[in-house]
């Protein structure tokens, strides 16, 4: 006996009452999963930051420590 359009829907209906509630789950682990990697991102733009401002400042003393010497081989 063939199934008609009112079986199929029967038939769907109950498919995703069955599967949603495991559709739920997955989409709220990834949203955990996503919050976690949001916050990861913003560790490492924070460490970025530390990063360069770091190699900012040891650049700029370099370029002090050149001047000086470059006054000091002038001045020989």
């Amino acid at each position: 006996m063939p199934l008609d359009q009112d079986d199929l829907k029967g038939i769907k209906e109950i498919v995703v009452e069955a599967v949603s509630p495991y559709f739920v789950a997955i989409q709220k682990d990834f949203e955990r999963i996503d919050d976690r990697f949001d916050k990861i991102d913003e560790r490492f733009n924070t460490i970025e930051r530390l990063l360069i401002e770091d190699h900012r400042r040891r650049i700029q003393n370099l370029e002090e420590e050149v001047k000086e010497l470059k006054t000091l081989l002038l001045a020989h």
